[in-house]
């Protein structure tokens, strides 16, 4: 059994629910979008990597449903004007903003990397790439073992500045 059908469904959705609550600003959107994430988990629970961090698969989730469906909704009130001279679309009533993007957290996770030793940020933002840990300590000729700790201390760090997105 893996790790994905032996987690409890109301472990999971705990801590998922914050997040949920943050991206929507709605209970009810917040609760349809937890939903959604945890079914398009289980669908695709075979992609999930055992050993791997299932928080933050599913957040990983979360986020990019939130992403899609938040497009599909900007798609389908995309308004297209048709008047010969385009006065609807040069018209200042009809401005609208696109803020979903900067709103995520990528400002707050940016700010806590800066904070990070040069030692330590280097081979955490490697493995976040998707380097592997022997690649790391290859390219940064340091032992396997060393690299492991500094991606360590480098999420502890990074899990202390970011505490306001904790999902436990």
């Amino acid at each position: 059994m893996n790790t994905l059908e032996s987690s409890s469904i109301d472990d999971l959705s705990q801590s998922l629910r914050p997040f949920a609550l943050k991206l929507t600003k709605d209970t009810e959107e917040a609760n349809d979008l937890l939903q959604e994430t945890l079914l398009k988990a289980f669908n695709n629970r075979d992609k999930f990597a055992e050993g791997t961090n299932l928080k933050a698969w599913l957040y990983t989730i979360m986020k990019n449903t939130f992403i899609t469906n938040y497009q599909r909704l900007a798609r389908r009130n995309t308004f297209i004007d048709n008047t010969e001279n385009l006065h609807f679309l040069n018209s200042s009533n009809n401005v609208t903003e696109n803020g979903a993007y900067a709103t995520f957290t990528r400002q707050d996770i940016d700010q806590a990397l800066s904070h990070l030793d040069e030692v330590y940020k280097s081979p955490f933002l490697l493995h976040f790439r998707g380097f592997k840990y022997h690649e790391i300590a290859e390219k940064l000729q340091i032992p396997i073992g060393t690299v492991k700790n500094r991606i360590h201390i480098a999420r502890k760090e990074l899990k202390g500045e970011l505490k306001q997105y904790a999902y436990n």
